[in-house]
């Protein structure tokens, strides 16, 4: 079931064009990576969903039904740029957040109570925005998405400004919230958090989608056969010329294509020239991927 269904979407500033005939599925309780360079047109999406800016045509649906403004209640926007009000308490801000979300004051207040202290804010939340770190303000900010549990949540770059340990927090947060049954649109240019988090992604790239699928099914598209393989040399052997040779001190570590044999056919071969110590399939990484889609999409 689709939480999110967007059919020939266009939209133009001018003379640019930053969406051509867009499609997108979402599909509910899954982690949604929208990838692309600066530029691409992931946020002009992003703003359309939210109803921020118009579409020039196109047909936009949440759960089966025409994209209106009472559902914005129901969708959690976490923009690059973050929009908090920095001469503002902590508290008194997420509560103005909440209510706009349509939250009633009691409830509103329990919530921010449990979302300070899960973040470590608490102590905080008396404090003026401009008092805290940026990465204390992103987290109120992550709070104010949040606070009033969207069915979908979109998240533009959420890691940013945050150090390593932060985070890890976010991320795991990100993941509970999918275990709740949110679902979660996520625009990075982290690719790792992409490989850690999406259960689908779509590329875009120069206004078009030029890649949509499930991440599993994308990276087993793009093996190539090749393995990497690390190994002891036997005493007097001569090595062939393998690619991406590298000598170490007891071992040297290479890649070799299967050339239409079978993985074990290849590694009793190997083993004639001394002891095996790794031997695995080399499997693009979805930044290598991102890469080599956006150069392919650039040639045509």
């Amino acid at each position: 079931m689709q939480i999110l269904s967007i059919k020939g979407l266009n939209k133009t500033y001018g003379s640019h064009v930053a969406l051509k005939d867009f499609d997108l599925e979402v599909e509910k309780g899954k982690v949604f990576g929208l990838l692309g360079p600066n530029g691409a047109g992931k946020t002009t999406l992003i703003r359309i969903v939210n109803q921020i800016i118009d579409r020039d045509s196109g047909e936009i649906t949440i759960n089966g039904e025409p994209l209106r403004m009472n559902h914005v209640r129901n969708i959690g926007y976490l923009p690059e740029e973050r929009g908090l009000y920095k001469g503002m308490r902590v508290d008194e801000q997420l509560l103005y957040f909440a209510q706009i979300k349509g939250l009633k004051s009691a409830e509103a207040k329990a919530k921010i109570h449990t979302w300070l202290e899960r973040l470590g804010l608490l102590s905080w939340k008396a404090k003026k925005v401009e008092e805290l770190s940026k990465g204390m303000a992103q987290k109120v900010q992550f709070i104010a998405t949040v606070i009033h549990e969207p069915k979908l949540l979109i998240l533009d770059e959420p890691f940013s400004g945050f150090d390593p340990v932060n985070a890890e927090i976010i991320k795991n947060e990100i993941l509970e919230l999918k275990r709740q049954g949110t679902t979660i649109m996520l625009s990075t240019h982290r690719m790792e958090s992409v490989e850690l988090l999406c259960d689908h992604i779509a590329m875009i790239n120069r206004s078009r989608k030029i890649l949509d699928g499930p991440v599993k099914a994308i990276k087993k598209a793009a093996k190539t056969s090749r393995f990497t393989v690390s190994l002891r040399p036997a005493e007097g052997v001569v090595l062939p010329i393998w690619e991406d040779y590298v000598a170490e001190e007891d071992r040297v570590t290479f890649s070799i294509s299967l050339e239409g044999k079978l993985p074990n056919e290849r590694l009793i071969e190997l083993m004639n020239y001394g002891e095996v110590l790794h031997f695995e399939e080399t499997i693009p990484s979805i930044e290598e991927i991102f890469i080599q889609k956006i150069t392919e999409s650039h040639a045509q």
